[in-house]
């Protein structure tokens, strides 16, 4: 298998953690590089449910050591707890985690800060999850931010501190009429987290590039999807890191030459949470009826998922801008009772037909979908494990997309369930 990365196709929520839970079986190491716990991984083993958010889904293996990298905002308060949880399930943890030292912290400042300029922008807000992770990586690029090896350490972490809460506490109570914060509160509160996380904190690009020298099997997992990626995403309407398979080279100090594969995960139809343009939304029966079938809830905040119809348009760019070298489809079961299903091949706007993603966000806002229907094949597919035994329309639909995305398809989900997965070709 050597270096994989897991990259998400559309606006994330395509399944990744089943994928990587999968992949885990062969891999070393499981390695995060970017994102915060504004996301979340379902991975079911033996009917009991398992959700993650800053811990990749590879903890679920032994022998497999999990990094968390220096391109992932880190809330200690929500990754001890989510330690804890896993402990209390029998997970073993202590020599399974590392946790880049370099990984910026998110603070209660940020927060605050994320709420509240959500809430100013009225209905033109993002939709974010208002946990701070944008406002983390304005002052990570500022450089301005606290970082894990902070926590180690009063005297570096006061001193950040007072600097910086001079210029947050203004810009709260003048701008927001938000009270502020105090210093000494906050640090005593993160030195005390310091000291529970202090045994997994690492450097973990040594450690990583160690392990690729020794020729070991690791997969790199991003959290979100290519769409919500805040260079080649629906801009603004974004996360505030690079969740293409390149952000896996700047999230973890491992270089591009390295990386064998990237494996593209793609939803049967599509999905998004919060604002932004979504040309094949369905506000019909059909797209509530996938949303309830396919449990379309955020795994993290239970928002319900706004669903839709496949669309290749994006697809094509996140080949693009991924190199994708295989495809894994999820959630094909859901489309299971349709009797008609689209694929979006292309857009129009003003008479003018796009076949590639418009980068004018009020031009792609306002395109409306250009559909190939086919019949649906009204059977089963849940659990089935092999393609010759998928209904005859059902692989016909799989070859369409591999066709019009002109990748090819790897894996396919059947199910919620580890072991309910199509192998096209064993790759990794």
């Amino acid at each position: 298998m050597s270096v994989v990365v897991i990259v998400g196709a559309q606006w994330g929520d395509e399944g990744k953690g089943k994928i990587v839970d999968f992949l885990t079986r062969k891999a070393d190491i499981v390695a995060r590089y970017q994102g915060g716990h504004n996301a979340g991984h379902t991975v079911v083993i033996n009917d009991e449910q398992y959700i993650l958010h800053l811990i990749p889904s590879g903890i679920l293996h032994k022998n497999t050591t999990c990094i968390i990298g220096n391109g992932v905002v880190v809330d200690p308060a929500a990754l001890i707890a989510e330690i804890n949880d896993l402990k209390k399930r029998n997970i073993r943890i202590s020599d399974s985690l590392l946790l880049s030292s370099n990984a910026h912290v998110i603070m209660p400042y940020h927060v605050a800060l994320d709420s509240a300029d959500e809430k100013s922008r009225g209905k033109k807000c993002i939709g974010t999850t208002g946990r701070g992770i944008g406002p983390t990586y304005v002052d990570k690029m500022a450089r301005q931010g606290i970082r894990v090896s902070d926590l180690l350490s009063r005297d570096i972490l006061m001193g950040k501190l007072k600097q910086h809460l001079k210029i947050i506490n203004f810009l709260l109570k003048e701008l927001y009429k938000f009270p502020g914060f105090h210093a000494t509160k906050i640090c005593d509160e993160y030195l005390a987290y310091g000291k529970q996380l202090k045994r997994f904190i690492a450097d973990t690009d040594i450690f990583i590039n160690a392990a690729v020298a020794r020729g070991k099997n690791i997969l790199l997992e991003g959290a979100q999807g290519t769409l919500l990626d805040v260079d080649h995403g629906t801009y603004p309407f974004v996360t505030s890191s690079n969740a293409i398979a390149g952000g896996a080279c700047t999230g973890l100090g491992i270089g591009p030459n390295k990386i064998k594969r990237v494996l593209g995960i793609v939803k049967a139809y599509t999905t998004r949470v919060g604002s932004g343009p979504f040309p094949t939304e369905l506000h019909d029966s059909i797209g509530r009826k996938l949303r309830k079938q396919g449990g379309e809830f955020g795994a993290t905040t239970g928002r319900p998922r706004r669903c839709g119809w496949l669309d290749t348009v994006i697809l094509q760019h996140s080949a693009r801008v991924n190199g994708f070298t295989g495809l894994a489809i999820t959630k094909l079961d859901i489309l299971d009772h349709l009797e008609r299903i689209k694929i979006c091949t292309a857009y129009q706007y003003k008479g003018k037909r796009f076949t590639e993603l418009p980068k004018d966000m009020h031009v792609f806002d306002a395109c409306t979908p250009v559909y190939k229907e086919v019949k649906g094949w009204n059977s089963s597919t849940l659990g089935v494990k092999s393609f010759k035994k998928l209904p005859e329309r059902a692989q016909a639909y799989i070859k369409m997309i591999e066709d019009l995305i002109a990748t090819r398809i790897d894996i396919i989900s059947t199910g919620q369930k580890r072991n309910e997965l199509i192998i096209m070709k064993d790759q990794f």
